[in-house]
């Protein structure tokens, strides 16, 4: 099963540790608790959209870039378990993932 919360949380701590910052420092600057920021990263809670936008500030990253991230991420979890064939856009290029 692919799961939203999951693959969202590994996109929010890839674009974290990108930009050299600890979860203190995000923290600080969402105004949101270190420990709530750690679950959501972990996949163990759900992010409200006022929460992922504040993330998103935090980490100085365009909400829609998370988005298509995370879409993405999806894509590949679904063609991984055979769910479809998909073709995923990133850039200019495209990358293709076959379910076969």
């Amino acid at each position: 099963m692919v799961l939203f919360r999951r693959l969202l949380g590994d996109v929010l701590r890839d674009q974290r540790m990108q930009r050299g910052m600890t979860l203190r420092e995000v923290s600080a600057e969402a105004r949101v608790s270190l420990g709530y920021i750690s679950e959501i990263e972990r996949g163990q809670k759900e992010a409200s959209s006022e929460l992922l936008a504040s993330l998103c500030s935090a980490l100085d990253v365009l909400l829609s870039d998370v988005l298509r991230d995370v879409s993405d991420a999806v894509a590949l979890e679904e063609a991984a378990a055979g769910l479809t064939p998909i073709s995923v856009r990133r850039g200019a290029g495209a990358v293709v993932a076959s379910a076969a």
